[in-house]
């Protein structure tokens, strides 16, 4: 028999669950709570029901959450205290020396997550050399003193150089954890790279998530302890899972947990039919609060290490995902020179969309695509949620007398327009903005929303095939089935590739192997990857390489410039330059294997829907009754637009010109219909 796997994805209005038992998948969505852990047991419960197990013969048990992000955009973490080189105290607030708006000249930097009454210096001095000036012990406890005045809740250790010696920062994180009964987050631990202001914001994003982290997932552990579940395993921000305690020591990986998980379900998933994208797939998530896309290509899930929060960087392997506030429960709304905008403020759940009948009165996507026809008024989203269709229709009404529309239908076709616009540059974002031509990538549409809207921005991208998953809606649960169990470290090694000596960087990338190979939960089933950031001189980025052992200089060089042709164009003819040595252990887990099967008629009705060129009426289908090859209409085995079909997770919107097909394990395939 199978193992029983079930994964949950908490997002801003559901919660998502997967259930994976002797080749069949079981799904369901519950409203995200306040304390998200209530929302997920909810979530467990209700599957396990469906399925008629009992939720203690789960084998495994694997959780997204948005607990880190949440407190970063709602500036509610923990009260942090930063301790830092003499001299370094501002690090935090001077930054970088670029500006996001060049031309604002009203354009602010975010206000530092660590007052400077909270910013502690301690005289120290190290280089990259060595430990130059050790620290005094009694100055660190004395400082302890000061910070127990502050009322901290955690500490942030980010010191001068530490990345290349660590000594004094560790003696420093270690008195202060002896003094003080607050998490202590020390920079060599979190972040072992060099750019002092990156290293000390993700080290200070840690300290300030880290209470909540601990206290969540410490929390989620002892109820699911008390329901006798298996503890959570915990998607990281890499795309890979790794163990409760792990992201409990080291809260940042936790950041874009969820979208993580999305990004590969839909690589697992969409990537089973090579003829897909020849590029390679774009996958568009679209939820209740936002929009995240990114690319898959060569069947690797693109990652970075450079990313930002609420305009924080965290410097930390992530998925690369590109985030708008454009989701079901984006609320409308009318700016101050008449033009329509969506987003970035969400109805979430709690009111919710005006058609959920939950209170909200503020026009959101999801009551334009209720008005538009894409949503019926008898539709129940996520099996219960049944719609409030003149709780829409007198919201879109409000929005049309604000912003001077002829009625409640034009106001959704805005309300579309507008949403599809800031996916569409999202989209553009990853693809066009790096040199990557859309028309040659398959986009792989889910997420409660996504599905509905994915065939019209497909339609304006040039790109003619779409992927629909099975169970779309809760992929981003489902990923967390199918996802890696993942590790990554980092050591900085600077200096010209010409003058490095091989068997110093052999040293590093074995150290660093065999760190990670001591974490991960099975080390002989472990593969690892070794990567090495170069550059040319005078560079101030870096591409990231995948490198062989033992290491060799001349042939890291020919792939570097091969690589920076790749993406730029050119090779230059200056010296390289290695700045980071790179390890990834991956424990490989493979996806668990789905049976699809479909019975009875799958024309449930037909209503008017609003497409670009008109207002039709449409077949709408039921997705769990269309079987791969069968007749739909005039004997052929494709779905043809106009259509809606309809699933409990989500429903897939297909405009006139397009056609759907149904693969054999249930995913449809969305074509541009030849002529």
């Amino acid at each position: 028999m199978e193992e029983r796997r079930i994964g949950v994805d908490v997002g801003g209005t559901f919660t998502d669950v997967a259930l994976s038992l002797d080749g069949e998948l079981v799904t369901a969505k519950v409203p995200s709570t306040d304390n998200q852990s209530e929302g997920v047991m909810a979530g467990i419960e209700k599957a396990c029901t469906a399925a008629g197990i009992d939720p203690e013969s789960l084998a495994e048990f694997s959780h997204a959450m948005t607990v880190s992000v949440n407190a970063l955009l709602e500036g509610d973490g923990a009260r942090t205290a930063l301790v830092t080189t003499e001299g370094f105290r501002d690090v935090l607030e001077i930054g970088r020396q670029d500006r996001p708006s060049l031309y604002d000249l009203d354009a602010e930097k975010p206000t530092p997550l660590v007052p400077r009454r909270r910013r502690f210096e301690v005289d120290e001095r190290a280089t990259v050399d060595g430990i130059e000036r050790a620290v005094d012990d009694e100055e660190v406890r004395a400082l302890a003193a000061e910070i127990r005045e502050t009322d901290a809740e955690s500490v942030a250790v980010s010191l001068l150089h530490a990345y290349a010696h660590p000594e004094n920062e560790e003696r420093v994180a270690n008195v202060l954890r002896e003094e003080l009964d607050v998490p202590v987050s020390a920079s060599h631990e979190v972040l072992a790279e060099f750019r002092e202001y990156e290293r000390t914001s993700t080290t200070v994003v840690d300290a300030y998530v880290r209470p909540a982290i601990d206290r969540y997932v410490g929390g989620l552990t002892e109820r699911a302890r008390d329901r006798g579940i298996p503890q959570p395993r915990i998607m990281q921000a890499n795309g890979g899972i790794t163990d409760a305690d792990t992201v409990r020591r080291n809260a940042v990986r936790t950041v874009l947990s969820g979208p993580a998980a999305g990004v590969v379900g839909a690589s697992a998933m969409a990537g089973r039919d090579d003829g897909i994208g020849s590029a390679g797939l774009v996958t568009f998530d679209m939820g209740g609060t936002s929009s995240d896309v990114s690319l898959v290509r060569n069947g690797e899930v693109a990652r970075t290490t450079e990313g930002a929060i609420a305009d924080r960087p965290i410097r930390t392997p992530m998925v690369d995902v590109e985030t708008v506030g454009a989701g079901g429960g984006s609320i409308a709304w009318v700016d101050a020179g008449g033009a329509l905008r969506i987003g970035p403020r969400s109805a979430g759940a709690d009111p919710g969309p005006a058609c959920y009948g939950t209170g909200g009165t503020e026009p959101t996507v999801t009551d334009a695509n209720l008005v538009l026809g894409y949503i019926g008024a008898s539709t129940s989203l996520g099996g219960e949620l049944s719609l409030d269709e003149e709780a829409a229709h007198d919201a879109l009404a409000e929005l049309a007398e604000e912003a001077g529309m002829d009625g409640p239908l034009a106001a959704a076709r805005g309300v579309h327009r507008v949403a599809n616009a800031n996916m569409t540059r999202a989209i553009r974002s990853v693809t066009v903005e790096r040199g990557y031509d859309p028309r040659r990538f398959g986009l792989v549409a889910f997420g409660g929303a996504g599905p509905m809207h994915a065939v019209a921005i497909a339609d304006g991208l040039d790109i003619d095939r779409v992927v629909v998953p099975r169970a779309s809606g809760v992929l981003s649960a489902y990923g967390l089935l199918a996802a890696d169990e993942k590790r990554d470290a980092v050591r900085t090694r600077q200096r010209q590739l010409s003058a490095v000596d091989p068997d110093t960087i052999e040293e590093v990338y074995a150290e660093l192997s065999e760190e990670l190979l001591g974490e991960v939960s099975d080390r002989d089933a472990a593969t690892v990857r070794h990567a090495a950031d170069l550059r040319y001189a005078g560079q101030s980025f870096e591409l990231t390489i995948d490198v062989e052992r033992p290491f060799d200089p001349a042939a890291a060089g020919e792939r570097f410039a091969a690589a920076h042709e790749s993406a730029y164009g050119y090779r230059a003819d200056e010296p390289v330059e290695l700045v980071n040595c790179r390890v990834t252990a991956t424990v490989p887990r493979s996806a668990p294997p789905l049976e699809y099967a479909a019975a009875g008629d799958p024309v449930k009705g037909s209503r008017e829907a609003a497409f670009a060129d008109g207002v039709h009426e449409t077949t709408v289908y039921a997705r769990d009754r269309l079987s791969p090859g069968d007749g739909i209409e005039d004997e052929t085995s494709a779905v043809a637009g106009p259509a809606i079909i309809e699933g409990d997770e989500s429903t897939i919107v297909v405009p006139p010109g397009w056609d759907v097909r149904v693969r054999g394990d249930g995913a449809l395939i969305a074509e541009v219909r030849e002529e």
